[in-house]
Protein backbone atom coordinates (compact mmCIF):
# COMPACT_ATOMS: atom_id res chain seq x y z
CA UNK A 1 0.00 0.00 0.00
CA UNK A 2 1.51 3.36 -0.61
CA UNK A 3 1.58 6.43 1.54
CA UNK A 4 -0.77 7.94 -0.55
CA UNK A 5 -3.14 5.06 -0.27
CA UNK A 6 -2.40 4.83 3.82
CA UNK A 7 -2.72 8.47 4.34
CA UNK A 8 -6.70 8.24 2.09
CA UNK A 9 -7.37 5.33 4.53
CA UNK A 10 -6.74 7.40 7.81
CA UNK A 11 -8.92 10.17 6.50
CA UNK A 12 -11.70 7.82 5.82
CA UNK A 13 -11.38 6.47 8.89
CA UNK A 14 -11.15 10.22 10.90
CA UNK A 15 -14.30 10.75 8.75
CA UNK A 16 -16.12 8.20 10.21
CA UNK A 17 -14.78 8.99 13.75
CA UNK A 18 -15.58 12.58 14.41
CA UNK A 19 -16.83 15.55 12.28
CA UNK A 20 -14.32 17.22 9.58
CA UNK A 21 -11.27 18.51 11.11
CA UNK A 22 -11.62 17.16 14.61
CA UNK A 23 -8.98 14.49 13.95
CA UNK A 24 -5.83 15.47 12.53
CA UNK A 25 -3.96 12.48 9.59
CA UNK A 26 -0.52 13.00 10.27
CA UNK A 27 2.58 10.93 8.23
CA UNK A 28 3.57 8.66 11.11
CA UNK A 29 6.69 6.15 10.00
CA UNK A 30 5.75 4.62 6.61
CA UNK A 31 1.87 4.99 8.06
CA UNK A 32 -0.38 7.52 9.02
CA UNK A 33 -1.24 8.85 12.55
CA UNK A 34 -4.23 9.60 13.92
CA UNK A 35 -4.16 12.46 16.34
CA UNK A 36 -6.89 14.41 18.32
CA UNK A 37 -5.89 17.41 20.49
CA UNK A 38 -2.42 16.68 20.01
CA UNK A 39 -2.66 13.05 21.15
CA UNK A 40 -2.01 10.16 19.05
CA UNK A 41 -4.86 8.25 19.80
CA UNK A 42 -4.40 5.19 16.68
CA UNK A 43 -2.46 4.99 13.83
CA UNK A 44 -2.90 3.00 10.46
CA UNK A 45 0.04 1.20 8.96
CA UNK A 46 0.01 -1.35 5.98
CA UNK A 47 -3.91 -0.89 5.43
CA UNK A 48 -4.71 -1.65 9.35
CA UNK A 49 -6.11 0.41 11.75
CA UNK A 50 -4.27 0.00 15.06
CA UNK A 51 -5.77 1.72 18.23
CA UNK A 52 -4.51 3.10 21.40
CA UNK A 53 -5.77 0.33 24.05
CA UNK A 54 -5.94 0.00 27.95
CA UNK A 55 -5.97 -3.24 30.37
CA UNK A 56 -9.95 -3.69 29.79
CA UNK A 57 -9.87 -2.92 25.61
CA UNK A 58 -7.00 -5.02 25.50
CA UNK A 59 -8.99 -7.92 26.97
CA UNK A 60 -11.98 -7.15 24.02
CA UNK A 61 -9.53 -7.29 21.15
CA UNK A 62 -7.84 -10.21 22.17
CA UNK A 63 -11.23 -12.36 22.59
CA UNK A 64 -11.81 -10.88 19.11
CA UNK A 65 -8.71 -12.56 17.53
CA UNK A 66 -6.80 -8.63 17.45
CA UNK A 67 -3.28 -8.48 17.55
CA UNK A 68 -0.75 -6.01 18.94
CA UNK A 69 1.19 -3.81 16.37
CA UNK A 70 4.63 -5.51 15.75
CA UNK A 71 7.51 -4.90 13.58
CA UNK A 72 11.21 -5.44 13.20
CA UNK A 73 13.83 -3.66 13.54
CA UNK A 74 17.68 -4.48 14.08
CA UNK A 75 16.97 -8.31 13.60
CA UNK A 76 14.76 -8.71 15.64
CA UNK A 77 10.82 -8.34 16.29
CA UNK A 78 9.22 -5.82 18.25
CA UNK A 79 5.65 -5.64 19.57
CA UNK A 80 3.90 -2.87 20.84
CA UNK A 81 1.28 -3.90 23.53
CA UNK A 82 -0.16 -0.36 23.75
CA UNK A 83 -1.80 -0.78 19.88
CA UNK A 84 -3.89 -3.39 18.83
CA UNK A 85 -5.50 -4.04 14.93
CA UNK A 86 -9.09 -3.28 14.83
CA UNK A 87 -11.32 -6.26 14.39
CA UNK A 88 -12.94 -5.87 11.14
CA UNK A 89 -16.50 -6.36 12.77
CA UNK A 90 -15.71 -3.11 14.40
CA UNK A 91 -14.73 -1.88 11.37
CA UNK A 92 -17.73 -2.63 9.82
CA UNK A 93 -20.04 -0.98 12.10
CA UNK A 94 -19.32 3.02 12.43
CA UNK A 95 -20.85 3.34 15.86
CA UNK A 96 -19.24 1.02 17.32
CA UNK A 97 -15.71 2.05 15.50
CA UNK A 98 -16.97 5.41 17.14
CA UNK A 99 -16.75 4.19 20.89
CA UNK A 100 -13.88 2.54 20.77
CA UNK A 101 -11.73 5.19 18.87
CA UNK A 102 -13.31 7.47 21.50
CA UNK A 103 -12.12 4.68 24.19
CA UNK A 104 -8.76 4.98 22.81
CA UNK A 105 -8.53 9.01 22.77
CA UNK A 106 -9.32 8.45 26.27
CA UNK A 107 -6.87 5.56 26.93
CA UNK A 108 -4.24 8.31 25.39
CA UNK A 109 -2.19 10.76 27.40
CA UNK A 110 -2.25 14.58 26.42
CA UNK A 111 1.02 15.79 25.22
CA UNK A 112 2.92 16.76 28.39
CA UNK A 113 0.86 14.99 31.10
CA UNK A 114 1.49 11.90 32.49
CA UNK A 115 -1.39 9.10 33.02
CA UNK A 116 -0.82 8.24 36.77
CA UNK A 117 -1.27 4.13 36.85
CA UNK A 118 -3.02 4.70 40.47
CA UNK A 119 -5.84 6.26 42.04
CA UNK A 120 -4.79 9.34 44.28
CA UNK A 121 -6.49 9.01 47.38
CA UNK A 122 -9.36 11.72 48.41
CA UNK A 123 -8.55 13.61 51.60
CA UNK A 124 -12.01 13.57 53.76
CA UNK A 125 -13.99 16.86 53.97
CA UNK A 126 -14.03 18.85 56.59
CA UNK A 127 -17.42 18.33 58.25
CA UNK A 128 -18.57 22.12 59.78
CA UNK A 129 -19.75 22.05 62.90
CA UNK A 130 -23.00 24.49 64.25
CA UNK A 131 -20.81 27.35 65.06
CA UNK A 132 -18.47 26.97 61.83
CA UNK A 133 -22.20 27.74 59.77
CA UNK A 134 -22.45 31.15 58.81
Amino acid sequence: MTSEATRQLALEFASQIAPPGAIDVRRFFGGSALVRNGAQFGFVMKGTLYLRVDAAMRAEFEADGSEPFSYRAAGRDVTVRRYYAVPAHVIDDSSLLRRCSERAIDATPLPGRKRLNTTLPVAPRKRLGKADDR
